[in-house]
């Protein structure tokens, strides 16, 4: 799934849902929880139930995130939304929550199989355990950090690089484990665009494939950061090349440009190449 950028939007706002759908975004991620307050969650997801009902078919990712596994919204919640085309799961803490979900969709889904799960790390203990979170479920597909619940109930500075790159690396070696996508967290400063731009160029150096946008201001920034540049482009195309014609004459090595280009980097070209196709198409 492309999601180099997924607009945020609150399901109590139906005046925005035209708006986005008609956005650069490649997703949409309609909120059914913090965004909404506990006197208007019934409201929002009949809302949201009518208007996924009611639109007509698109290019973009439908993304709903429910209230937890453990509040009493959450199976309402599955059952009115449980053909989008993703399930976003906050507060996750556990695999059974996941499995939760997963259970939860077989009964409510109406094409079997269909809709995924995009698991939030937005807790220390998640966090410590985002290895087995990643894979509790052949349905989830991705995971993605929720930064103000991880950072600031405990002090921790919301723009600390240490913290931010500890936090996405061990989530992005996780979610490779797994052969699932991460995706970096929402930047509350939406008058900062270079903040932003900041954190999507440092979460795509260690390997994630998108960033919430909570504006439609940051949508070009995501997009543009999580997409390959002509020049790796090239490069990649080079690499893939050299090793063909390696491959050709029995050798498992090549050095291109002075650097030692085996199986690993290879890998990584053809992954370039896969992610400027699918932009491009």
């Amino acid at each position: 799934m492309l999601m180099r950028s997924k607009l945020f939007v609150p399901a109590t706002r139906p005046e925005l849902f035209a708006k986005a759908e008609s956005s650069p975004a490649d997703s949409l991620s309609f909120d059914l929880e913090d965004a909404v307050t506990e006197t208007r969650k019934d409201e929002a997801r009949q809302i949201l139930s009518d208007h996924l009902r009611a639109r007509e078919t698109s290019r973009k990712i439908i993304v709903v995130r429910i209230n937890g596994a453990a509040t009493r919204h959450f199976e309402a919640d599955v059952a009115a939304v449980a053909n989008a085309d993703v399930i976003n799961l906050p507060m996750v803490e556990d695999v059974d929550q996941v499995r939760l979900l997963a259970d939860c969709l077989t009964r409510h889904e109406a094409v079997a199989g269909r809709t995924r799960i995009l698991v939030n790390i937005e807790t220390p203990r998640a966090l410590r355990l985002v290895a087995l979170l990643a894979s509790a479920h052949e349905r989830v597909i991705g995971l993605q950090i929720g930064y103000a619940d991880l950072l600031e109930p405990f002090g921790i500075a919301r723009r600390d690089e240490g913290a931010l790159s500890h936090i996405r690396v061990a989530v992005r070696l996780a979610a490779a484990e797994a052969c699932v996508a991460a995706y970096d967290g929402a930047f509350g400063a939406v008058n900062d665009p270079e903040g932003y731009r900041h954190e999507c160029l440092a979460a795509r150096r260690q390997g994630f494939s998108g960033k919430t946008c909570i504006h439609p201001s940051q949508i070009g920034i995501a997009n543009e950061a999580f997409r390959p540049s002509e020049a790796e482009i090239a490069r990649a195309r080079r690499i893939v090349a050299a090793a063909q014609a390696a491959q050709a004459d029995g050798v498992g090595a090549v050095l291109l440009d002075g650097q030692m280009i085996d199986k690993p980097f290879v890998e990584g070209a053809r992954a370039i190449l896969a992610l400027a196709e699918a932009v491009a198409g």
